[in-house]
């Protein structure tokens, strides 16, 4: 489907029988990746996660079974977790002049899917796909429009992950998860860090619409497609709040302030005088309130940014206990 041009049709959601937890492959054991197999082992699922050498032997110290592997590189046919996984998750970013390195394998990969165990298949892609909507609210139904080569490499990804079950007999969705953020992923950890921003992430910081999600929603939102029995459904991963980046780290500031004051003397985070640029866009929720029942656990990034320092101070008053 070429970009500007409207999705397909879903099918319609059936309710799914209940099942003794099954095995959940993980491709890609990024934050999101880790964060949702960790929680899935803690469930009675056994995550068998593909990931680099390096993390190979501390995902195992965790209980994970990690296997390795290079999607660029390493032959399907030799990824033996992928024939015992009941779910599929993919959190592989598509690679520049590439696209997605499993998809570029499709007969490879839909014989190893056909002959396998699979019921459930879930790919993680970007709202990036609808582009500049100058500012209006778009829901699944909008058009894309993407106007970045890495959002036109994930709706490629997309298309090529949703045409592949059609021809097999799989609940099947993708969810397009705004701006990913959590414990050691956001504002305030980059104020804490004192990291200077880059000119890439000054120039998102100067929207005046930007979309973001807590990794346990977005968890929340994995977990909540599981009951539900679907081909090619699409849903958009955002919180209620599409607030300037400039608004939310004026607030991770003041946070910080309040608590650790030293650690804010420098401000890291946009310029207040900086230009915003108007446009871009105002993502919904609502399908997947509606048609998952997700109910939030931060539905803005005042409650996400809070529990995250509420954390830090549970976790230095554990620590002057020891």
């Amino acid at each position: 489907m070429a970009p500007g041009i409207a999705p397909k049709p879903a099918a319609p959601l059936v309710a799914a029988q209940p099942k003794k937890p099954g095995h959940m492959l993980v491709l890609g054991t990024g934050f999101v990746g880790r964060y949702v197999s960790e929680r899935l082992l803690t469930q009675g699922w056994c995550p068998g996660t593909c990931t680099s050498a390096a993390k190979k032997m501390e995902l195992e110290k965790l209980g994970m079974s990690a296997s390795l592997f290079d999607a660029t590189r390493s032959n399907l046919v030799n990824l033996h977790a992928m024939q015992d996984a009941t779910h599929l998750l993919i959190s592989i970013p598509p690679i520049p002049g590439v696209g997605d390195p499993l998809l570029s394998s499709h007969t490879d990969l839909q014989r190893t899917l056909t002959d396998g165990n699979l019921q459930w298949l879930c790919y993680l892609s970007s709202t990036g796909v609808y582009g500049d909507c100058g500012g209006a609210w778009v829901d699944e139904d909008r058009a894309v429009n993407p106007n970045k080569e890495s959002s036109k490499l994930r709706y490629a990804a997309e298309e090529g992950w949703l045409d592949l079950v059609d021809e097999l007999d799989l609940s099947a969705f993708v969810l397009r998860l705004g701006g990913i953020y959590g414990p050691g992923r956001s504002a305030l950890d980059t104020i804490a860090k004192r990291k200077s921003l880059s000119q890439t992430q000054k120039l998102r910081e100067s929207k005046q619409y930007t979309a973001r999600i807590h990794v346990a929603d977005i968890y929340q939102a994995i977990m909540a497609s599981m009951g539900v029995r679907s081909a090619r459904k699409i849903y958009n991963v955002v919180d209620d709040d599409p607030a300037p980046r400039a608004e939310v780290f004026a607030f991770a500031q003041s946070l910080i302030e309040k608590i650790y004051p030293d650690l804010a003397t420098d401000s890291t985070g946009p310029d207040s005088q900086d230009r915003i640029i108007a446009g871009e866009k105002r993502v919904s929720n609502a399908r997947l309130k509606e048609e998952l029942g997700v109910r939030l656990v931060h539905p803005s990034y005042r409650s996400g940014l809070q529990s995250i320092l509420d954390s830090w101070l549970a976790e230095s008053t554990t620590s002057s206990k020891m």
